[in-house]
């Protein structure tokens, strides 16, 4: 970690008084804290904007294992990108819906890819990719 820097913000009433109770709801000990949490999601933000370098991420995908061969289709396009995929999970949330959850880490195109190619799969209900970082590049 570098040298510890500091600097002035200016926010108008009507921002800092929100922002404080977002500080309290989500139990930052000072503004500072909160800051930089926010400065940092916006740098894996930008970094996976940039679609160049590693990165990491989840994704979620509800579907309903009844549907014709949806189940198979998942299976295969997982298997094509296995070197990418660290761990899943699947989740029967009832008789028909299942729940499945991937661990992916790689270069951020391939996992970007790879999340977009499951979601938009014939059959499945839902899917949420939450892109993070590998943490390297944030101190």
């Amino acid at each position: 970690m570098g040298k510890l820097v500091r600097f002035g913000v200016s926010l108008d009433e009507d921002l800092l008084e929100p922002f404080d109770a977002l500080c309290t709801r989500k139990g930052y000990p000072n503004r500072s804290e909160a800051i930089r949490d926010l400065i940092r999601k916006e740098l894996v933000l930008e970094g996976w904007q940039s679609a160049d370098g590693p990165g990491a991420g989840t994704l979620t995908l509800i579907y309903d294992h009844h549907k014709h061969d949806l189940a198979r289709r998942i299976m295969q396009i997982q298997h094509d990108d296995h070197d990418i995929i660290v761990a899943t999970m699947h989740v029967h949330l009832d008789h028909h819906n299942c729940m499945e959850v991937l661990v992916l880490k790689g270069d951020v195109a391939r996992v970007r890819a790879l999340a977009d190619r499951l979601t938009s799969c014939r059959g499945v209900k839902h899917g949420s990719f939450c892109a993070t970082t590998t943490g390297q590049e944030l101190a």
